[in-house]
């Protein structure tokens, strides 16, 4: 089993920032600056075309691990970040900017590169999970969240679907199209979110996907607005929702 590598580390209002690899996968793990003994982990999950470091996903691990305690890992998706792209990668965004600027629905386009991404990034997640829960601060036994919107969901359901690990999860923003059948293989508590006026992603798409799901416990946030306008609020209600789940499930060191 690979181990985590650390390179870099950095500390600033209350949390630690520490890059590391798994293998080739790069990755960061932000924690409490003090007390977090088995704390709880919560894995993100970027979005499309922006990398483990991008504000969404400091501001969240922010929230996270200042207001609850707990670790936030994220890493590069495959063709994302400081990962290099494959000639498949540019084929796909190639076609993806060609479909933007005719004004062609770029759907069918983002769900297949997504996919493909998935594939490949899955196991990655896996690997990495496994190699953080040898950390002393996290631990085998601790609980596992994982908190992903867009290209996050498109990797997060199959994730989820097979990792038993993972015990909640926050999803939103993607086509049901190649992840309405591992959606149904998910029981674990779900809180999804969608944009009710999106202009990429039809609003029964979104549900489609939301009603998939085979959890006794799970939430729709539908907020008004377009694809981008999805509120930063979202990520307060996520953190509410991870510290329910997450944190009366903590247990003490042997």
């Amino acid at each position: 089993m690979r181990s985590v590598q650390f390179t870099a580390e950095s500390s600033s209002n209350g949390m630690v920032e520490r890059d590391f690899t798994v293998g080739d996968v790069p990755g960061v793990l932000w924690s409490p600056a003090s007390g977090a003994d088995r704390a709880p982990l919560v894995l993100m999950g970027h979005g499309g075309g922006n990398h483990k470091k991008h504000p969404a996903m400091a501001g969240r691990a922010h929230l996270l691990v200042t207001g609850c305690g707990f670790h936030v890992a994220v890493v590069d998706a495959p063709g994302h970040g400081d990962r290099p792209r494959t000639a498949h990668d540019e084929r796909e965004i190639a076609a993806l900017r060609k479909a933007q600027t005719a004004g062609e629905p770029e759907g069918p386009i983002v769900v297949r590169y997504n996919a493909r991404l998935a594939e490949f990034a899955v196991p990655e997640w896996q690997a990495t999970l496994d190699a953080l829960q040898e950390l002393p601060e996290i631990g085998a036994d601790g609980p596992v969240g994982y908190f992903g919107i867009g290209l996050g969901t498109a990797i997060g359901v199959p994730l989820v679907a097979v990792e038993p690990r993972i015990t909640a999860a926050v999803f939103g923003l993607h086509w049901p199209d190649a992840l309405v059948e591992t959606a149904k293989q998910i029981t674990v508590p779900i809180e999804f979110g969608l944009q009710w006026d999106d202009e990429r992603i039809p609003r029964q798409a979104g549900l489609a996907l939301f009603d998939a799901f085979a959890s006794k416990e799970k939430t729709l946030h539908a907020n008004a607005g377009k694809h981008f306008d999805f509120p930063r609020f979202e990520a307060d209600s996520a953190v509410r929702f991870f510290a329910r789940h997450l944190s009366q499930v903590v247990t003490s060191p042997a």
